[in-house]
């Protein structure tokens, strides 16, 4: 029987800040895009930085933390997994997204 892992370590900033919410039942998330930066070959042999945003959801007293210290522009390495989920969107059509769940976060 083979074990599946579901890991990520990301290293960028922040993109955005923090967008908090918090529940009825006492609970908060934390989501913010992280900004990453892969480098890329073109035909002529230069190269050039792309921005890639991952969209980054922490919960409990993990969301909080981030909401307290982070703030768009701030270096961070994320531990974490990747989630699927599937929303409907404003117009009522079904969206799939895949987001990365913070199990670890660490200022650089």
């Amino acid at each position: 029987m083979t074990t599946v892992r579901n890991y990520i370590t990301l290293i960028g900033s922040m993109g955005t800040n923090t967008q908090i919410t918090k529940f009825d039942n006492g609970k908060s998330v934390a989501r913010f895009k992280l900004e990453t930066k892969k480098a890329e070959r073109k035909n002529d042999g230069n190269y050039r930085n792309i921005t890639q945003y991952h969209r980054v959801f922490a919960w409990g007293n993990l969301a909080e933390f981030i909401e307290q210290y982070g703030e768009k522009g701030k270096k961070v390495a994320i531990h974490g997994r990747l989630v699927n989920r599937t929303y409907l969107n404003s117009e009522g059509k079904q969206r799939n997204t895949t987001e990365v769940e913070v199990r670890q976060i660490f200022g650089l």
